[in-house]
């Protein structure tokens, strides 16, 4: 398989979310790819001579298939128990969705498949929220990609259009803890949502073929390396 390095054709699913929606900014910026490619149930409020908007409906995959043909795909998708209602709702937006994205990705040829997941992501946890994202890692794994990234960020802290409490008071809280304990438990560290973004299109240039799993507390450094290549189109 031929693995581009530059002129590269973006993918993205959940382009809206926190973490898509800084990776798409990153993307358009970022000098290695010249198309931008998002998935969408409604447009994104930006226009750039990169970007191409598809709207679909995620329930009807085949009437997107043939759309999702490039280099490197990013899934950001994900939600939470409170806002999906169910675990039914829940396990769609975070297993179903993403995978069935990886899926098509994988027949039409695409390279590189980025997924963020979570910390403490285990198919054997008696929480439902790391089992899900634990079957989630494991079923990616099997499609044979030539280069799989898989990012477990602790809880993310950044701007978001729906009000997440739990998340922000378990965020200053970590915070608080983590220095108490003197970074015992770094990994569990709260993490800014644009380094997260920035860890997966840096990662993607490492042109690293097999499976890499990134655990939050790496991807501080894994961000920095894209700023100097970002300052280099400016």
């Amino acid at each position: 398989m031929e693995i581009a390095k530059d002129d590269k054709t973006a993918l993205v699913f959940g382009a809206s979310g926190l973490i898509g929606g800084f990776v798409v900014n990153f993307l358009l910026l970022h000098p290695a790819y010249s198309k931008v490619v998002v998935f969408v149930r409604r447009p994104l409020q930006m226009e750039h001579p990169k970007l191409v908007q598809h709207l679909v409906n995620f329930d009807q995959p085949e009437t997107f298939r043939h759309l999702v043909k490039g280099d490197d795909l990013f899934s950001c998708m994900g939600t939470t128990m409170a806002i999906a209602g169910s675990k039914e709702a829940f396990y769609k937006v975070d297993f179903t969705y993403p995978f069935e994205a990886a899926q098509m990705a994988s027949q039409n040829g695409v390279g590189q498949y980025l997924l963020v997941s979570s910390v403490g992501a285990d198919p054997k946890s008696r929480f439902f929220y790391s089992q899900v994202k634990g079957e989630m890692e494991e079923a990616v794994k099997k499609l044979g990609f030539w280069g799989l990234h898989i990012f477990q960020p602790s809880v993310l802290l950044g701007e978001r259009n729906e009000n997440r409490f739990g998340e922000q008071l378990a965020g200053k809280i970590g915070s608080i803890f983590d220095r108490l304990t003197g970074g015992l438990l770094t990994k569990y560290r709260p993490i800014e949502a644009d380094v997260v973004a920035k860890a997966m299109v840096s990662a993607a240039q490492g042109l690293k073929p097999g499976v890499h799993v990134y655990p939050s507390h790496w991807l501080q450094g894994l961000a920095a390396q894209i700023d100097q290549a970002m300052q280099l189109k400016n």
